[in-house]
């Protein structure tokens, strides 16, 4: 077996093209980790129903976004950015949660390299049992069905690492620099949604969030700053305040200057390029906000692959 260590970068994944939206959604509802829709025989039929009704209208986002996610490229670059900095005893392979390459091609990629050892790193900064903690529940079942055993150790959260903070604090301190007057700039941390019910059941995605917050705005006094939600979904209750009541509420209070900060994304992908980047931006457009902006998502930052390498030597 070979020296090396295997680093497995766990992702959601998306779309490469305008026809796997519909499969791409499929499989996103089948997902009982996220969501649960009648009895577990009975939620493939019914995830396929709400996929097809839906295709149509997310077809039309990746239209506008370029006809396809960038997350698998993102990823993968982000992959060989890691392996520069680890050096010749690493190797990276990506494995998405919801489209390709998937775990069980991710697994294999790894064995036919002889591989043994294997750091899965979620690339979810924090925790949620919808993202990190289907991704993991993913992996074991996979790894219970494979002919060969690994030594897998993981990281699961890195919501407070100083090199995640810090390679924040660096995009945002970009992001101010393009404003006349930074002491008039609303930023709007904005967070991808979860149902309320994730929270009160325990989820500690809410205290992880509210954790990065805190620790990014110990850089920026002065500023002021708020923490929003996107990307809801469906009839329940989701974490409140919405990124777009937020956008109303700073519009109707008279703001012209407002950054906005994607915060549980460490990639470009829908959330960033689509609902941020046009719809938000269309929107506070109209209400009066002039001086729209957005914050670079981490992707290949230096300072945030440096985070990542330091996470994985960390573990010995």
């Amino acid at each position: 077996m070979s020296e090396k260590t295997a680093v497995l970068l766990l992702q959601m994944g998306g779309p490469d093209s305008l026809d796997a939206v519909e499969p791409f959604l499929c499989n996103l509802f089948s997902d009982r980790d996220i969501i649960r829709i009648g009895p577990a025989f009975l939620q493939p039929v019914i995830a396929r129903i709400i996929s097809h009704r839906r295709a149509k209208t997310v077809v039309e986002y990746y239209r506008r976004m370029g006809g396809k996610s960038p997350l698998r490229e993102l990823t993968e670059q982000q992959g060989a950015e890691l392996e520069k900095v680890l050096g010749e005893g690493y190797r990276c392979f990506v494995a998405m949660r919801y489209w390709k390459p998937d775990t069980i091609e991710a697994l294999a990629a790894i064995k036919r390299e002889g591989i043994s050892r294997v750091v899965a790193l979620s690339l979810y900064p924090h925790y949620s049992r919808a993202t990190t903690g289907s991704s993991f529940n993913e992996l074991e079942r996979v790894l219970a069905q494979a002919k060969v055993r690994f030594d897998l150790s993981s990281i699961r959260q890195f919501y407070d690492h100083p090199g995640y903070i810090g390679a924040l604090v660096e995009k945002v301190e970009q992001g101010l620099a393009g404003f006349a007057d930074r002491s008039a700039v609303q930023l709007v941390f904005s967070a991808h949604g979860l149902p309320r019910s994730f929270i009160d059941s325990g989820d500690p995605y809410l205290d992880h969030i509210q954790t990065t917050v805190r620790l990014v705005m110990e850089h920026f006094g002065g500023i002021q700053h708020h923490l929003a939600f996107q990307s809801r979904a469906g009839p329940v209750k989701w974490l409140e305040p919405s990124t777009e009541s937020t956008i109303g509420e700073l519009a109707k209070a008279g703001c012209k200057d407002l950054l906005m900060v994607p915060l549980s994304f460490v990639s470009d992908h829908i959330e960033t390029l689509y609902e941020i980047d046009i719809q938000y931006r269309e929107e506070a457009q109209k209400l009066g906000i002039a001086n729209f902006r957005r914050s670079e998502s981490l992707n290949s930052s230096p300072a945030f692959i440096q985070c990542l390498a330091d996470l994985v030597r960390s573990l010995g």
